[in-house]
Parts: structure tokens; sequence; C-alpha cells
């Protein structure tokens, strides 16, 4: 299905959610905010339904998976947390449901006793692929109905707006 193919009347951009609170004045960028938020929510609450229902698996444990993926030479825990924008703890917790079913190898570093080296098993790397394809084919389905110059597009301005967020977010400190 196209974007062209949708009739007009079923755009949901006026349905009830988070900017349909705003009064009518011009608050555009609240409302953009508000906007972008709505997106990334139903879209992450369609991959959390999918990882769920196709692998028994949620998003944060598929995250590290993907972290440790991404780094064959291992991280540590503490890296890991500072990555994935959580606390040590919430990694301790994945970590240890991930190594008993023998996704990830935990390794201490011999320097450090407290400090530990997170590596995916053959296991962890084989099952990592199989999510990873069908995570990618669902986020694709999201945006398969809109045409290529409109993605290109939005990922310009979102890039755009990445950065000044991160200018804005260093001036404060």
């Amino acid at each position: 299905m196209k974007i062209q193919d949708i009739p007009s009347n079923t755009f949901l951009s006026d349905a009830p959610d988070l900017e349909s609170r705003l009064p009518q004045d011009d608050q555009s960028a609240l409302r953009l905010w508000l906007r972008l938020l709505s997106c990334s929510t139903l879209i992450e609450n369609e991959l959390r339904s999918c990882l769920r229902r196709k692998f028994n698996t949620t998003l944060p444990r598929f995250e590290l998976m993907a972290q440790l993926a991404s780094r064959p030479e291992g991280m540590k825990m503490t890296a890991l947390s500072r990555h994935m924008l959580v606390t040590n703890g919430n990694i301790t917790g994945i970590t240890d449901q991930l190594e008993k079913e023998g996704y990830v190898k935990r390794q201490r570093l011999p320097n450090d006793r407290r400090s530990s080296m997170l590596f995916l098993t053959a296991k962890g790397k084989a099952q990592y692929a199989i999510i990873a394809q069908a995570y990618q084919k669902c986020v694709e389905r999201f945006f398969s109905a809109l045409p290529q110059t409109s993605i290109t597009l939005l990922q310009e301005e979102l890039a755009q707006l990445k950065t000044l967020v991160h200018l804005k977010c260093t001036e404060r400190a």
C-alpha cells in the first residue's frame, strides 16, 4: 500500500492523542514534539509487541544483544548502561537472564574484579541475527508506504533537529 492509496479522511493527524489536548493557538514547537512522541510511541509499542509475540523477548533484551553484536570485542557493563541510557542494575538484570539462556557470556576482568566484559555467545549471535531480521522487517513495514523522497527528507530534517537539540543541551552544561 502506498500513502497515495490511503483515503484522506483516514489520516490520524487529528485523532485524539497528546497533541489534540493543546489549544488551537499557535504552539507549533510543542505540537511538533508531541507528534514526534506519538509516532515514536506507536512504533515502539508495535516493535515491543512483535518481539514478544514472535520471540518471547523484550525490547531491552534485543537492544542489549544489538549493542554486543556490534562490538565483537565485548563491552563493559558500565559502557552498555551508558549506551542504552539505563542503570547498571537494569543491565545486570537483563544480562543475568541472557546468560542463563546461553546468549551472553560474562568475563571478569583480571585487573578489576568488580568489572565484567560481556560478549554474545555463538548461540546469542545466531538468535540475534534471526530477531534482527524480523525487527528490521517490522520497522520497514511502517515506512514502506512513504515515497523515498519523503523518507530522505525526514532523515535530513531529523538530522538537523538532532544536531540542534544536541547543541542546546550542551549550551546549558
